[in-house]
């Protein structure tokens, strides 16, 4: 049966497969995406049951063998704030390093950042909001002190040759602010580019955003950070996460944010469902004749073992549609 599964998907993914498209503003899509990989930390980090540790490295060994060049493995955040990533340590030094894949981990504060470094991590990413009030509640500080706690793990991670990555949450929309002005984005993502993030991924963190609002805030943000150094990270609470994904291919970005069987979600935003699936990204991909060097039907696998690890079903319309197969 499983062989017959795995044929099935072969021909799925070769009806799926077209030459690169054109798009009617006379650009084309990227030829190759970078996909990060963020179910390990952000797929993870808000379940209740906390799941052991040989479980979630497992989890980034199956997705570092689907060929995935960036997987977010864990966050060094206290475990009084965040107890399912209190084995963030054990979780980085026991992980498989595959050549050329990247293994970044979240790192709050200075703090986090020394215990990162201190675990061997090799790149960390920071995050900042563009709401006042999401910040307040989600870090207790305002979007400046946010700003000026990265700083202080930027200078720190330049001195070290450590690359940082920059996480902006609320782009397309607030929990509590509602409607968010693209210009507000542009000056934090501006801020945190010229600080030093080599790139800056602009997260739709409660998944309200539609590609016309996706358009403007890019739009906006690309006037003052290079494109080449632009992620999306879309949530899929409306289903417009691989809309708001194509249009963001569309304007250029060739980073693309997901998490395997669309685990994650917003705490702070109610019936906020999980991220974009990378499975449903990758077909999506497959089928533009776009580039991502990763393997579906392994990628398949892993999201298998963590919905069953979880007890749970997949969000993944790939998966689940192949299932049936």
């Amino acid at each position: 049966m499983a062989t017959v599964r795995k044929a099935l998907l072969r021909r799925l993914v070769g009806l799926a497969s077209l030459p690169a498209v054109s798009i009617s503003s006379g650009g084309t899509f990227p030829k190759r995406v970078k996909i990060v990989e963020v179910c390990p930390r952000d797929g993870l980090q808000n379940e209740k049951n906390i799941i052991p540790t040989p479980t979630k490295i497992k989890l980034i060994d199956m997705l570092s063998e689907a060929g995935l060049p960036v997987i977010e493995a864990t966050s060094f955040v206290s475990p009084k704030w965040v107890p399912q990533m209190a084995d963030h340590a054990e979780v980085l030094k026991g992980i498989r390093k595959f050549p050329g894949t990247n293994y970044p981990v979240l790192t709050p504060n200075f703090k986090g950042y020394q215990a990162a470094v201190a675990a061997g991590a090799k790149e960390v990413a920071i995050f900042g909001a563009v709401s006042e009030l999401f910040t307040r509640k989600n870090i207790n500080c305002s979007i400046d002190e946010s700003l000026q706690q990265s700083y202080e793990i930027l200078k720190a991670a330049q001195a070290a040759s450590i690359p940082v990555r920059g996480y902006i949450s609320c782009v397309l929309g607030c929990p509590y602010e509602g409607k968010i002005s693209p210009a507000k984005v542009a000056e934090v993502a501006k801020k945190l580019y010229s600080m030093g993030c080599y790139e800056i991924s602009l997260g739709d963190t409660i998944g309200v955003g539609t590609p016309g609002i996706m358009r403007d805030m890019l739009s906006a943000v690309m006037h003052e950070v290079p494109v080449a150094a632009l992620a999306v990270h879309c949530h899929d609470t409306y289903g417009q996460a691989l809309a708001n994904t194509l249009m963001a291919l569309q304007m250029g970005v060739s980073v693309v944010d997901s998490s395997v069987a669309g685990l994650g979600g917003c705490p702070y935003a109610q019936g906020a469902s999980g991220n974009l699936a990378t499975e449903d990204l990758v077909y999506m991909l497959t089928g533009l004749g776009i580039h991502t060097g990763v393997n579906l039907q392994k990628l398949l696998e892993a999201g298998a073992f963590i919905c069953q690890a979880l007890n749970r079903k997949t969000s993944s319309k790939v998966a689940q549609a192949t299932s049936k197969l």
